[in-house]
């Protein structure tokens, strides 16, 4: 594999986790579905759908051969309760649920393309 890490010039890249596409940037912190990973450690994204910098940019098919993002997982959490309130007029019909989704906050280490 061909390590390409560059500090001068902005390197960004679109990767595919959960069911989602980010554009993500080396130092960027984000948070993402879940990921089974202790905490403080590395984590490989290999599903890379675009890479590049400001000069050049290389797009997969779907995913680019051999490129992957590392990030380090900072920490794992749930996210904000949400209210799912279900009313049915004139059938005396309530229902009221919460949820909290699981998620795990990463900071983008480097892209290897």
């Amino acid at each position: 594999i061909n390590e390409v890490v560059c500090y001068d010039r902005p390197m960004f890249a679109v990767i595919q986790t959960g069911g989602k596409q980010y554009l993500v940037e080396p130092g960027q912190k984000l948070k993402i579905e879940k990921l089974d990973a202790p905490e403080g450690g590395s984590f490989l994204f290999d599903k890379v759908l675009l890479a590049g910098d400001e000069e050049k940019v290389e797009i997969g098919a779907p995913y680019i051969k051999n490129a992957k993002v590392e990030a380090t997982l900072i920490k794992q959490g749930r996210r904000d309760k949400v209210i799912i309130f279900k009313y049915r007029p004139k059938a005396r019909h309530r229902v009221k649920r919460g949820h909290r989704q699981p998620f795990s906050e990463v900071r983008i280490e480097k892209i290897i393309i």
